[in-house]
């Protein structure tokens, strides 16, 4: 993606502090935890008798990861993409490990090689530390939330956008070795933001609240696995009408039924393709899609986000296009991801892209500059501003905290859960080095013997590595004292951009060693934390997410491979049948920035030689941000709502649009006010009991279904068409309104 991403914060929820109360009494100082939302959430004990590494947990484990690995990357393409994250198999797996604990054999055996230990398929009861390890497997399906491994859109932008080729082998390497090259050097950096109290990573918090809630007793009339079945059918059966009888639920914009002639409405009221005024969705795949569920999301990070979103979405975007006509903005849609000629046509990259797969510089001044949308163009603007205010907001208002915090990491006493952990054979350092060591002498061979289809030099390669893993050790600090996660793609493509233009691959490829591999670094030490609350032994965490890993990767490239060679002009709206769902918005928005950063290069965008240089300040704006809202909280202290204004929240909040559209951001804001607002503050009870299971089932209802689609009618182009069926009918919400600028199918203005 061209656009920051930013990870919101998620604290901890459904904390018991009755029995953490209960389990502290009578500790001493040493044994309590400094954190407080630690000391409500995670348990001071450990029973080290646990079975972990059983059949169940290999049985359950694998296929969630194979499962979800496969859903991920299937839905990746559609126009409405469903990310299945881990809680869907945390609540899932419960009934199916309790099921088989109940029918698997219980006699014991020996297995050759393996000594005098005596081994079972069923060693008792399905216990909360097999259950961790299964949502690690599933967590890496899910590619640590992200849906499929980010390389994957390499893959894809050079088959189906490019029309050029890429040789599986090397596909595969480059999925590989970019999700597990982070892995070795985060495992060094352990001792430091893993087994310290004061590094307590907030957001693994929710996850621990959800295992001890699902593996308490449960004597109600409505049990949890009742609640889920009952929900997850329903969501199957309703995912009929938006997945097929009655696609246009999946956007209802009333304002373009209303004005059915005019561009102005349409652009205002697409839910889709403009602003998106008054748009909702009854389609469960559209609310989750982009945002993730808002069922876990808290209500004061849907705040953060709906003001930055009403105030980018209403305010920047409509005084930059109609009030500033910013940049010829009537000369192009509002709302598009695309590029465009000064003339308002789509641009045609394949024309300036030479047989060496690099920029034709003649064509290129023959077709001219390349134009963005407004949208598009403050996208990008937003997101430098987000980069720069990430740094000065956590500098001055978690700066003192997280220097105090990382000097009490290497010199403080040792809490009771790193305590706990010594009981377990820790990894030795070696199985790090070697990992790092030989993932990066694969990612040498594939930057060498076939970089004619990556373009990327060794060098390159190198710096990216250098790179991230510079950012790696304060960025996961960030994140375990903050809880937010800056990305690295803006800047990787940017500096690649200014040192090796013309090279679209090359761009995309260092940036997703740069960016990736620190964001596997930081998802890594994030899953070893939870297992560290949880006591987990080391290196059965660590086997399951490397296994887990590769085997997702593999399964990633596979599905795309399948679908990139069996769907006729898949990721081509414009060639693909009227409402075909495989128009790939993701990638789109990954190609764009492969042309904008890569192939074109920022000096000709963003520099002396484009047209958005002005986009730049946005820099300093975000910078200085913050820097007033913190002098305005020194100045007012008793103004407590002050330092609640978090700018790289507010200014990422449309991080990512696109591809995401308005009708996703105003139905996640709607559903997530309901439950972690309204449900939240008056049915309390209800919300701690089943507002994940909920989250989990309306995500497995609409997967189950989408697939089930897919292989009875997709395969066969078995369509409906009557007015339900025919989209959002907002045709015009895409023409441009300044005179003189003819667009086929727009009027003349």
């Amino acid at each position: 993606m061209g656009t920051l991403e930013v990870q919101t914060p998620y604290p901890a929820t459904i904390p018991d502090p009755e029995k953490n109360s209960a389990a502290t009494a009578g500790c001493e100082d040493d044994d309590i935890s400094p954190i407080e939302e630690v000391r409500l959430t995670v348990t001071n004990t450990d029973d080290p008798s646990i079975p972990v590494w059983t059949f169940r947990m290999w049985l359950l484990g694998l296929l969630s990861c194979c499962l979800l690995s496969f859903l991920n990357q299937f839905f990746s393409y559609r126009t409405e993409p469903l990310i299945i994250t881990q809680i869907t198999v945390q609540v899932a797996t419960l009934p199916i490990g309790r099921f088989l604990a109940a029918v698997l054999p219980v006699a014991k055996f020996r297995i050759p090689g393996c000594g005098p230990k005596l081994f079972s398929l069923n060693p008792g009861p399905f216990n909360i530390k097999e259950h961790v390890l299964i949502s690690i497997f599933a967590n890496a399906g899910s590619a640590f939330g992200n849906g499929s491994a980010y390389a994957v859109g390499i893959v894809t932008i050079i088959k189906a956008f490019y029309g050029r080729k890429i040789s599986f082998l090397a596909g595969w390497i480059l999925i590989i070795t970019t999700q597990v090259l982070g892995y070795g050097w985060a495992g060094l950096l352990r001792k430091y933001v893993v087994e310290p109290a004061h590094m307590w990573w907030p957001s693994t918090l929710a996850q621990v609240s959800l295992f001890r809630a699902l593996h308490e007793r449960d004597e109600a009339r409505m049990s949890r696995a009742k609640f889920f079945v009952i929900a997850l059918l329903c969501s199957f059966a309703w995912y009929l009408l938006p997945g097929y009888l009655f696609t246009t639920l999946t956007s209802i914009s009333w304002i373009c039924w209303v004005f059915s002639k005019s561009v102005t409405a349409q652009q205002i009221g697409s839910g889709m393709r403009g602003l998106g005024l008054g748009a909702i969705t009854l389609d469960w795949s559209a609310v989750a899609s982009y945002l993730y569920s808002p069922l876990v999301s808290p209500f004061f990070a849907i705040v953060n986000v709906s003001v930055g979103y009403v105030f980018i979405v209403y305010l920047a975007i409509p005084l930059a296009y109609w009030g500033l006509d910013l940049y010829s903005a009537r000369n192009f849609p509002i709302f598009s991801s695309h590029l465009f000629t000064a003339q308002g046509q789509t641009y045609n990259i394949k024309a300036i892209v030479n047989d060496k797969f690099e920029l034709d510089l003649q064509k290129y001044e023959d077709q001219g500059r390349i134009h963005l949308s407004t949208f598009f163009a403050l996208t990008y603007g937003f997101g430098f501003a987000t980069i720069a205010s990430t740094l000065t907001h956590v500098g001055f208002f978690y700066g003192r905290e997280i220097y105090e915090r990382f000097s009490a990491s290497s010199k403080g006493k040792e809490d009771i859960h790193t305590r706990l952990m010594r009981t377990y054979k820790d990894i030795p350092s070696w199985w790090f080095y070697l990992l790092l060591g030989v993932t990066l002498a694969i990612s040498l061979v594939l930057c060498t013997l076939l970089n004619d289809q990556v373009q990327m030099p060794w060098w390159a390669l190198l710096f990216a590595c250098v790179m991230a893993f510079g950012f790696t050790l304060p960025i996961s600090i960030i994140t375990a004292t903050t809880n937010q996660t800056p990305g690295l793609n803006i800047i990787t493509e940017y500096v690649m951009g200014l040192i090796l233009p013309g090279r679209p691959i090359a761009n995309v490829c260092f940036k997703t060693y740069g960016y990736m591999s620190m964001s596997q670094a930081v998802s890594f030490l994030s899953d070893f934390k939870m297992g560290h609350y949880m006591k987990i032994p080391p290196r059965s965490m660590f086997l399951v997410q490397f296994i887990g890993t590769v085997i997702a990767g593999t399964i990633n490239i596979v599905v795309a491979w399948w679908l990139l060679n069996s769907i006729e002009n898949i990721c081509q709206d414009y060639l693909l049948p009227p409402n075909s769902p495989w128009t790939c918005p993701g990638d789109r928005v990954f190609f764009d920035a492969s042309v904008i950063w890569g192939l074109v290069g920022p000096k000709r965008i963003f520099g002396t030689q484009g047209n958005y240089i002005t986009m730049n300040w946005f820099f300093l704006g975000g910078a200085l941000g913050p820097v007033v809202v913190w002098f305005f909280h020194k100045a007012f202290p008793k103004q407590s709502w002050i330092p609640l204004i978090n700018l790289p929240v507010l200014l990422g909040a449309t991080g990512m649009m696109p591809p995401a559209t308005p009708v996703n951001y105003n139905s996640w804001i709607i559903v997530g006010t309901i439950f972690n607002f309204f449900v939240f503050r008056y049915r309390k009870q209800w919300w701690q009991r089943y507002n994940y299971i909920l989250s989990a089932a309306l995500d497995a209802g609409v997967a189950f279904m989408a697939v089930l689609l897919y292989f009875s009618v997709g395969l066969e182009n078995k369509q409906l068409n009557w007015w339900g069926t025919n989209g959002e009918h907002c045709e015009l919400a895409t023409c441009p309104t300044a005179k003189g600028i003819l667009v086929d199918g727009c009027p003349v203005h």
